[in-house]
């Protein structure tokens, strides 16, 4: 981080202050004391905490109750969630999506959360002169999809829990609807950062996911890799997953994700 100088009241240096105090508190996602901010940003303790004020009533950052600390407020957080809102997720993904089909010859997807499943937005057909793939449009239900799972896995508790309640409907004889094995599934999910769901939807078909995750932090989508399941197994290769997880993660980072 650069180091702040100027006067406290040119206003160029004002507004470059207070974009830095925004900036560090994101990343940090932890709440930071005055000290640790002035040194992180090269400038003195009181011209953080006068720009900490204003920052405060105005919504943009909190200051934890029972310490001197400070963290994002819900006014930034709700700003952040429009800016990844209008970003268009589909035309981020077009080149990962491309170069993930040209490296394993795969279909390539994209999907978007919804309250009631994962909307497809854009495919990318495979090498194969039999196309292979999902629809775009088409709605996945978290329980037996891999990019439903992908995601539900990195969902808040609260989410997983109503989606897990509902009916699950049965696709096929390996379709899982136990509550139980899926939340097990959904932890081996959360370990290694892929899914699949082998003839769960379809007898024959397999997809590999992995999530995709907005600037704070919360998942919002999959990119993952369609196509027959002698071509991509039930315990993927090691190449498929790290393909598809490392299109998944250009995805985040061009929503504004940083991974820790």
């Amino acid at each position: 981080m650069p180091r702040i100088e100027g006067k406290s009241g040119d206003g160029v240096q004002a507004v470059h202050l207070a974009l830095s105090i925004i900036e560090f508190l994101a990343k940090e996602r932890r709440a930071v004391g005055v000290t640790a901010l002035a040194l992180a940003l090269g400038t003195t303790k009181s011209r953080i905490h006068r720009h900490l004020q204003t920052l405060v009533q105005e919504g943009y950052i909190v200051q934890n109750k029972d310490s001197d600390r400070y963290e994002s407020g819900p006014r930034l957080v709700a700003l952040g969630r429009a800016v990844s809102d209008n970003l268009d997720l589909a035309y981020l993904a077009a080149d990962p999506l491309m170069e993930l089909r040209d490296a394993l010859g795969h279909s390539a997807v994209v999907s978007q959360m919804t309250p009631d499943g994962m909307r497809v937005l854009a495919t990318v057909p495979g090498r194969s002169p039999i196309e292979i793939g999902v629809r775009a449009g088409s709605m996945l239900p978290y329980h037996c999809s891999a990019q439903g799972k992908a995601a539900l896995a990195f969902a808040s508790m609260e989410f997983r829990d109503r989606v897990l309640r509902a009916k699950l409907e049965v696709f096929t004889s390996y379709t899982v609807v136990s509550p139980a094995l899926l939340m097990e599934e959904l932890e081996r999910v959360r370990l290694r950062g892929w899914a699949t769901a082998a003839n769960q939807t379809s007898v024959g078909l397999n997809t590999l996911a992995a999530p995709i995750f907005n600037a704070d932090g919360t998942v919002c989508g999959a990119v993952g890799v369609v196509d027959m399941i002698q071509f991509i197994p039930d315990t993927p290769s090691e190449d498929q997953c790290v393909r598809t997880i490392a299109a998944a993660r250009r995805v985040s980072k061009a929503l504004g994700y940083e991974a820790l």
